[in-house]
């Protein structure tokens, strides 16, 4: 038995209930029964269940696989198994769509049920250890992919971890290359929601008149070349989180599109008429700075509004020369194991030069010198006459470059704000008056060049 474990059985017949509750005594401390999907929500809101077992075919107006999209939404945790005496694939595939664990055809064979009661458990036990293990790996300086140990890093992985496991929608803005996939990634790995689907986007490289097909998806016949029927990101994301990167280049007419989805949690396929319902949770980014989009009038300031609940700024790599050395190993071990080459380590000339560079493209730009060096080097130790001509000769360098006018505004501003929260004692509303801004810029310049 497992000690802490509740499992509810819904089925309108009763000897089914009965049965399988007998059955299952010994798998779980308490099993409980319902006969349709209101009895069993409102067991469900009392106290949770870590797995249901839920017939297709329910008294009601709702059945079995409305059942499993309700639960998905209240407890993305909880599993649930689908037993049906019409067995099609057309019902397996949209009871797995909608976060069934898997589908069982009736009539019920006793020792498959607890076998797959068995592996439900098992699979919770290792999204929670696998959770639990990303968090440990957070404090020591890394989430899934992203790597950093300065105080700036530290301080946007306190962030994704406080709201990962929540449904508010997540706006990322960072230059080109500094990792905001790997952010989105990040608050899906540490999410309840890691089960289900990651879908990104890149909004971006989408044309205007297949964004909205790509989005919501389309009925067959619903425009030319349209064949068959195709599911949007919304839906392929059920469940899980849909990523839109650079959100910003989207058009004004998709714009309305998407505020309606956020504000109803309802679309339509293209050429559909039936409304679905949006259980993706919403993670966004661009490297632009959407409030000048909206004074110019490229982008809908309420869209912004929904978008913006939860703020994420991540730190161009000149603001973050600490992480460097960290980043130059793991991609150094990452690309000999993955080219077959040689154990490669760089000198301590070389790995000076690569922290004083500039880096406008950010992690991106460093992974794909550091790829470049471990393919082209013959020699296991790179020295600094390996490198890249730009690195090589110092033209990139902090000490021995021109700054460029984005970088010195940059620099600047943040010098200003420093001053100004000085003079204001770190009064919000005192500092952003001085300033001659909003609060809300001020918490965004606050938050963009990490001073808290």
């Amino acid at each position: 038995m497992n000690p802490a474990t509740r499992i509810l059985i819904v089925d309108d017949e009763p000897h089914i209930r009965s049965g399988l509750a007998k059955g299952l005594v010994k798998s779980a401390e308490e099993v409980d029964t319902a006969s349709d999907v209101n009895e069993a929500l409102d067991k469900f809101d009392k106290s949770p269940y870590h797995v249901v077992i839920a017939d297709v075919r329910l008294p009601g107006d709702r059945d079995g696989l409305d059942l499993v999209s309700l639960i998905a939404q209240r407890s993305p945790e909880t599993t649930v198994l689908v037993l049906t005496a019409h067995g099609t694939v057309e019902t397996a595939v949209d009871a797995m769509r909608r976060g069934a664990f898997d589908f069982i055809s009736k009539p019920v064979d006793l020792n498959l049920i607890r076998e797959q009661v068995a592996k439900a458990l098992n699979h919770q036990q290792l999204q929670s250890e696998n959770t639990s293990l990303k968090s440990q790996l957070a404090d020591a300086g890394t989430i899934s992919d992203i790597i950093g140990n300065c105080t700036i890093m530290h301080e946007l992985f306190a962030q994704l971890r406080q709201v990962a496991d929540t449904d508010a929608t997540v706006l990322i803005q960072g230059e080109s290359g500094t990792g905001k996939e790997l952010v989105a990634r990040a608050l899906h790995d540490l999410s309840s929601r890691c089960r289900h689907r990651f879908v990104a986007v890149n909004l971006g490289a989408l044309p205007e008149m297949l964004l909205e097909s790509e989005l919501f998806g389309h009925e067959k016949g619903s425009f030319t070349g349209a064949a068959r029927q195709k599911p949007g990101c919304f839906e392929q994301a059920r469940g899980g989180t849909l990523f839109l990167d650079e959100i910003t280049e989207i058009p004004t007419k998709s714009q309305v599109d998407l505020l309606r989805v956020l504000e109803t949690g309802q679309f339509n396929r293209v050429g559909g008429e039936e409304l679905l319902e949006s259980d993706a949770r919403l993670v966004s980014a661009t490297n632009k700075d959407p409030r000048a989009l909206i004074e110019d009038g490229c982008f809908r300031e309420d869209l912004y509004y929904r978008l913006n609940i939860i703020p994420l700024h991540i730190p161009p790599l000149r603001q973050r020369r600490d992480d460097i050395p960290l980043l130059v190993d793991h991609f150094m071990k990452h690309f000999c194991s993955r080219h077959k080459r040689n154990e490669k380590r760089l000198t301590d000339e070389a790995i000076s030069r690569l922290t004083e560079a500039s880096w406008p493209g950010n992690v991106r730009q460093l992974r794909n010198v550091i790829e470049r060096l471990v393919v082209t080097c013959v020699d296991d130790q790179i020295d600094a006459n390996h490198l890249p001509n730009d690195l090589k000769s110092g033209a990139t360098t902090v000490s021995n470059r021109v700054q460029t006018l984005a970088e010195a505004t940059e620099h600047a501003e943040k010098k200003a704000v420093q001053i100004a929260l000085a003079a204001c004692d770190s009064h919000r509303e005192l500092t952003a008056k001085a300033l001659g801004v909003s609060v809300r810029t001020l918490h965004y310049k606050m938050s963009r060049y990490g001073l808290h």
